[in-house]
């Protein structure tokens, strides 16, 4: 795969996308595989994972597809070990992985719905960016991108530990980004606003609850998938040299 603009040239760079296997995921493996990345397509759901990974095989990238719960951190340690032994430890972080199993007010949340989103939108994103920062030091280099929310700024209604995990997820970002600046290591995050994905189908899919959010969007409208994966392109890419601790929020004007 020849790419013509050196700035965003990801070639003989390995990728891990975390949530790979739809939405905002999936467009981002495609997007950095694109750009010439070898990507690692990992989610828990390893056959939809390897479908995306096929789709990109097909088009001319290189890709391959692993079973990984970000909840679960042996499962993490366990990936970057069969990683490492195939000596594909990753240039490119990519946590994109998230859930929300409960929508409501918070004092009605039962506490393991609260331990699962922690587990998976913040531990998760922490000991993976862990492991991959061991290997990426030893390398001397490295880029991880962050997928948080405009969540992070604004909590919205009904998400309000999802609210807190992203709120979390841009402080450990600046924190990251200040400790592995001397690594060779740049750490960053994109707010994504409102998406048209089946994670946030309970409000796309709705009219009303579009029409109300569509009234705060300057832009008037959700975004898709491929309008988010460039901004963690530019983040990955030697086009960011200088940029590690920012927060790039692709939200059609949300924040402003």
């Amino acid at each position: 795969m020849s790419i013509s603009d050196p700035l965003f040239d990801l070639t003989g760079k390995i990728a891990l996308v975390s949530g790979a296997s739809r939405g905002i995921g999936e467009a981002i493996a495609h997007t950095l595989a694109a750009h010439g990345a070898h990507v690692v397509c990992t989610s828990r759901n390893v056959e939809a994972c390897e479908t995306v990974a096929a789709a990109i095989r097909a088009t001319g990238g290189s890709a391959e597809a692993h079973a990984l719960h970000v909840g679960d951190a042996d499962a993490i340690e366990a990936l970057f070990a069969t990683l490492d032994a195939a000596g594909k430890a990753p240039d490119l972080l990519v946590n994109n992985a998230a859930t929300n199993p409960y929508f409501g007010p918070m004092i009605d949340m039962d506490l393991g719905s609260y331990q699962k989103t922690v587990d998976v939108n913040l531990r998760g994103y922490f000991w993976t960016t862990v492991q991959a920062a061991r290997r990426m030091k030893a390398k001397g280099a490295g880029s991880i991108v962050n997928i948080a929310s405009v969540n992070a700024k604004r909590p919205a209604a009904g998400q309000g530990v999802y609210s807190m995990t992203k709120a979390g997820i841009v402080n450990m970002t600046e924190g990251f980004a200040k400790e592995l600046a001397g690594q060779g290591i740049r750490v960053n995050a994109v707010l994504p606003g409102l998406t048209d994905t089946k994670f946030a189908s309970s409000i796309t899919s709705n009219p009303k609850l579009m029409g109300m959010m569509s009234q705060l969007i300057p832009m008037g409208r959700s975004a898709q998938p491929d309008e988010i994966s460039p901004a963690v392109l530019f983040l990955c890419s030697p086009a960011a040299g200088y940029v590690t601790g920012t927060c790039l929020a692709v939200d059609g004007g949300y924040l402003a």
